[in-house]
């Protein structure tokens, strides 16, 4: 997913991709029900892959529910990153009050109801949906597959564990230099998610980027490197 920004940044870091355990060409037999039934577990591997593969502190770069991921194991281990670059990110899905997180929990609990009872279905539909790019219609394609390979099992319990949690009380606590990239028009993670974190975190920076989907590493990569370079620059990177 990472293939059209990963080769341009490797030529001035080490640069690590990895697939969450239990999803692409990861180890299955891995997969512990109990440890990834939170965020906090695929944390843990952030932190192992980082000490595995980093000789200082590192930028970790994190889309979608990875924001969090990302955010976590920086609490977990304060100093490990010199900064966090979040891609449409989003600290909780449901609507809470006056903060508005794009779903209904009625809508979410649906979602997943339909996700348990016909997973291949719900994944050709949300896929395309997700990916948004309406003149790329092959991404869209592309998410499906990798929707589709997926073991059904772990894709039920990652989908509880991604759109049920809530880390807006974590954000404060992020002291780590973070770049917010949110897109103007993604159903997934609004806008106005991306303006309320920018308001809980104390060294965030929001830049929004003229793209339709939840995936512009993908359908706006151009976009995101420069927002990325801009604030890497700025930062002395």
């Amino acid at each position: 997913m990472w293939r059209l920004m990963q080769p341009s940044y490797a030529e001035r870091f080490r640069t690590v991709a990895f697939d969450l355990v239990g999803s692409g060409a990861s180890d299955l037999s891995a997969y512990d029900p109990a440890k990834y039934g939170s965020l906090s577990g695929y944390a843990d591997d952030v932190l192992e892959i980082v000490g595995e593969f980093s000789e200082g502190p590192s930028i970790f770069v994190g889309h979608s529910v990875s924001a969090m991921i990302g955010l976590l194991a920086d609490l977990k281990s304060p100093g490990t990153f010199a900064a966090q670059i979040m891609v449409g990110p989003s600290p909780c899905f449901i609507n809470d009050g006056d903060y508005h997180g794009g779903f209904e929990r009625a809508d979410i609990e649906s979602l997943l109801e339909t996700l348990e009872s016909n997973y291949l279905g719900w994944s050709s539909n949300m896929a395309p949906a997700i990916m948004g790019a309406p003149g790329q219609p092959e991404l869209g394609q592309e998410l499906t597959n990798s929707f589709c390979r997926t073991d059904p099992d772990v894709a039920k319990q990652f989908a509880r564990a991604t759109f049920l949690s809530d880390h807006r009380a974590d954000l404060p606590k992020l002291a780590t230099p973070t770049l917010i990239l949110q897109c103007d028009d993604d159903f997934i993670a609004p806008m106005a998610v991306g303006e309320y974190m920018l308001r809980s975190m104390p060294a965030a920076e929001l830049k929004i980027i003229d793209n339709v989907g939840h995936c512009p590493h993908l359908s706006a990569p151009s976009a995101c490197a420069q927002a990325i370079n801009d604030f890497l620059a700025r930062r002395g990177f």
